[in-house]
């Protein structure tokens, strides 16, 4: 992974706690660069993710689900009756 510091200095430990901010703000998401922008008092972090395989993806009411651990039971036997169209 790289990471920039841009607009000034920043220890190590530092950089470690950002990284530890992003990673537990995008479970599941693998970063490949970050850029860590320091303006005076504050830092503005941008990330930079690495491609993924694309996963399934079930529409439930206007909103997409990539598991159906989330959906509750009427839901569920929705999707079981759902007619399935072949590809």
């Amino acid at each position: 992974m790289k990471i920039n510091v841009i607009g000034g200095e920043m220890n190590s430990c530092e950089i470690d706690e950002y990284l530890k901010y992003v990673a537990q703000k995008y479970v599941g998401r693998q970063i490949g660069q970050m850029d860590i922008v320091i303006d005076g008092e504050f830092v503005d972090l941008k990330v930079y993710f690495k491609d993924m395989d694309f996963q399934r993806a079930y529409r439930s009411a206007d909103y997409l689900v990539n598991t159906m651990d989330k959906l509750n039971d009427a839901k569920r036997s929705e999707f079981s009756e759902k007619q399935r169209h072949s590809v």
